[in-house]
């Protein structure tokens, strides 16, 4: 499984919905994931590829890390599990 199907797996999951329908321009709140939800699934992805996302829960606009949309966590995962390597 790609790392993109996986965070898509995911966030489906967190949403309650089925992966076909998480798109990469889909963002966290069209999906309906809260702040909450936003956690778990940071924590998720964390542990399935053993990383840590560097990311402020509590002031998600001040963290280098990008959650506008699944497309940029997807590029920012990628990115630390490849800078993990």
């Amino acid at each position: 499984m790609s790392v993109k199907d996986k965070i898509i797996e995911i966030i489906a999951e967190q949403a309650v919905l089925e992966p076909s329908d998480v798109t990469m321009e889909s963002t966290l709140e069209d999906l309906g994931i809260d702040s909450l939800g936003l956690v778990e699934s940071i924590f998720a992805i964390e542990e399935a590829f053993d990383i840590t996302v560097p990311f402020n829960a509590n002031e998600p606009t001040e963290s280098d890390f990008d959650i506008s949309s699944v497309a940029t966590i997807v590029a920012g995962i990628e990115k630390l599990v490849e800078d993990q390597a």
